[in-house]
């Protein structure tokens, strides 16, 4: 059961972590940013808490450390600057490994947490002046008419309560994060040297607390030490007190003597109480009864079995179809077709619930051009459009390395330096664009920059010395563009950290066709480059049309399709350069029956399924079109993963297999080879 908590835990502080960063790179463009500086504080401040309180001290002291930096910032007693940014990126890498390994036990992790640790204690400042003393105001010595509350708090802790790995120090901390503070420590338990015992505790406090919090919140800081400590919490007065000189002087005294306040003599100084409920606290209530879950947080395994589920209950649901239509039964057709209507709306909605917005991922992309530009001493901005924008998650998790290797190449190979860029007239901070947008049931995703582009004639002149084209060939600059993909490709005489491994875009390739999907090339010597991927937005289920192919069987996914006509094979005989006019438009088209070498069989008219490439229209010829079908795409396995026209097979009804076509390799394939006309 425990490891489930620090399970939940770490998924949890690993979504602090991305928070942490996206508030980094966001105060970086804007450092005295008040806002963004809360939300850093209270992230790590999280992480403090939840590390203490799960087991993973050292994340909990190591946080505690770099929290204090951010809580002087935020109280305007140090300036945010990149020095600060740097390191902190630097301990959030840390951070990362402990939620990882747990507590440190290798004793050069030790030593790099410590160097951290040292690092980040350059930048606290220690100030001369008593932080338990606050200023005293004339203006201020009557109680402050707002919608807090001050209260008196006694913490008690256990001797025995450092034993459980619990610091009390952060319980303070706790507190003080909660509004304005000041801690009594009282440290005459404290033994000679030659008694003291560093396993326990001799200490306890007092904390006089200003917030807008109720006494539950307070409360809820010592939830987990309930059985270890003695605490009290007595509310003094409505508004802020903190400054009245007549509980400056119960604080004073108390310090002197090493005696707790008593609740009496704060009862005494007669602080005006009211007794109805705060608009504060009205407030707190009403958002309490009104709070209901808008998400639960669930295991990636049970979302892949939901779909996994859902797609065999979708190729049941065709064999039913297939019994209805044979019975001839109304009652049993009528009951097919209901559950046909509920298993579409079931498929939709496991749909919806695998897709993960790819937001989620972009923070790693941010980070790594910040990272990647500062190294190489260039100026970058990394602009996201279309964060938004939802796959499923399998091809969010096979599309993280080809994206990776992408941004890598661009500020690697495609942003020059600053004075470069000045040189070619360009502003000195080159950009990185990411784009994200639907289409049809696509995702388009375009990563341009506006850097140096790539030199065709260099990738031509070294495609030719690596012998992987014969210099006598002609070819366009598309394919020569293409060259990149080969494997083993690369421009760079020097091998990098970053690239010129020869490893990179083929990798791109390969794993953008793993999961049906496109990648092309565009660029302009000079004024940068577009990588384009398409994408599918599910890789399970999809609406195909069922057509016939010399009486086979084959799918064609309906978001590629346009429209359908009807056309006479006498019409397509006298077709030149297999080119169709329909409604006055000219169409090339590719006949199936020629691609599967189909022997054709004779027939008055065919099908012309007119579907969609890039930004043109293409048409392909079958038999019969025999009508929608819901498509549970399986893979055809690794014997057959090289096929270009093939994207996977369906379950049929009847048990049969039908091959699903791949609308836009098919075209590619098409274009690049002859296929030979049986007669």
């Amino acid at each position: 059961m425990i490891d489930k908590f620090k399970e939940k835990f770490v998924e949890e502080a690993q979504d602090n972590v991305r928070d942490l960063e996206e508030s980094l790179l966001l105060l970086e463009e804007d450092l005295n940013n008040m806002d963004i500086i809360e939300r850093i504080f209270r992230a790590m401040h999280s992480l403090k808490g939840g590390g203490a309180m799960f087991g993973f001290n050292d994340l909990s002291d190591f946080t505690h450390h770099l929290e204090t930096i951010f809580d002087l910032i935020r109280n305007n007693q140090l300036k945010a600057n990149p020095e600060i940014i740097s390191l902190t990126f630097k301990s959030i890498d840390h951070i990362k490994e402990l939620l990882e390994k747990g507590n440190l036990e290798s004793q050069d992790d030790i030593d790099e947490q410590n160097e951290i640790i040292k690092e980040i204690e350059k930048f606290v400042n220690i100030n001369d002046k008593d932080t338990n003393e606050p200023e005293l105001k004339e203006d201020e010595s009557k109680v402050t008419d707002d919608e807090s509350k001050t209260y008196l708090i006694s913490v008690i802790p256990n001797e025995d309560i450092l034993k459980n790995g619990t610091n009390p120090l952060f319980l303070l901390d706790d507190l003080h994060a909660m509004g304005n503070a000041v801690t009594i420590s009282f440290t005459k338990n404290i033994p000679l040297i030659e008694e003291f015992e560093p396993i326990k505790n001799y200490c306890s406090w007092q904390v006089v607390l200003n917030t807008v919090e109720s006494d539950n919140e307070i409360k809820d800081v010592f939830i987990f030490v309930e059985d270890e400590c003695t605490i009290e919490i007595t509310e003094i007065a409505n508004g802020n007190v903190l400054n009245n000189p007549m509980l400056k002087k119960l604080i004073e005294e108390a310090e002197a003597t090493q005696e707790f306040i008593k609740k009496e003599a704060v009862q005494e100084l007669n602080f005006e109480k009211n007794k109805t409920t705060s608009k504060a606290g009205l407030k707190k209530k009403n958002l309490f009864k009104e709070h209901k879950i808008s998400s639960i947080r669930v295991a990636s395994n049970k979302i892949d079995d939901l779909v996994n589920l859902v797609s065999e209950m979708v190729t049941i649901q065709a064999q039913l179809n297939l019994y209805a239509e044979n019975s001839g039964d109304p009652a049993i057709i009528s009951l097919a077709e209901n559950i046909q209507k509920l298993s579409r709306q079931l498929r939709d909605n496991a749909f919806e619930i695998s897709l993960i917005p790819l937001q989620n991922e972009l923070m790693r992309f941010q980070r790594l051009v910040r990272d990647l530009s500062k190294e190489m001493n260039k100026e970058i901005d990394f602009i996201v459009e279309g964060g938004e924008i939802e796959l499923d998650k399998n091809i969010i998790e096979n599309l993280t390395d080809p994206l990776l290797h992408i941004i890598r190449n661009s500020v690697d190979h495609g942003i020059e330096l600053p004075e470069e860029r000045i040189k070619l007239g360009k502003s000195p901070k080159g950009t990185i664009l990411f784009r994200a947008y639907y289409s049809g049931a696509n995702v388009i995703i375009k990563i341009q920059d506006d850097g140096r582009g790539i030199d065709t004639d260099v990738i031509r002149k070294k495609a030719i010395e690596k012998g992987l084209i014969d210099k006598d060939i002609e070819l366009t600059k598309k394919e020569i563009l293409d060259l990149v993909f080969l494997s083993g490709f690369t421009t760079r005489n020097e091998v990098s950290d970053i690239s010129g491994r020869g490893v990179g875009m083929d990798v791109v390739k390969r794993k953008i066709n793993d999961i049906r999907g496109e990648v092309s090339i565009e660029s302009e010597l000079g004024q940068g480059t577009i990588i384009t991927l398409e994408l599918p937005l599910t890789l399970s289920i999809i609406d195909g049309l069922l057509v016939e192919v010399v009486g086979k069987q084959y799918v064609i996914p309906i978001s590629s399709i346009e429209k359908i006509y009807s056309v006479s094979d006498i019409e397509l005989g006298k077709s030149f350069n297999k080119i169709a006019v329909i409604d006055n438009e000219q169409y090339s088209y590719i006949d199936l029956r020629d691609v599967f070498e189909e022997e054709s069989i004779e027939n008055n008219d065919s099908q012309l399924i007119l579907v969609k490439y890039e930004d043109r229209r293409v048409g392909l010829i079958v038999d019969n079109v025999i009508g929608e079908y819901q498509t549970v795409v399986k893979s055809l396995g690794r014997f057959l993963k090289t096929q270009e026209n093939i994207s996977g097979a369906s379950i049929m009804g009847d048990g049969s297999i039908s091959l699903v076509i791949d609308t836009n390799r098919l075209i590619q394939y098409n274009a690049s080879h002859k296929y030979k006309t049986k007669k």
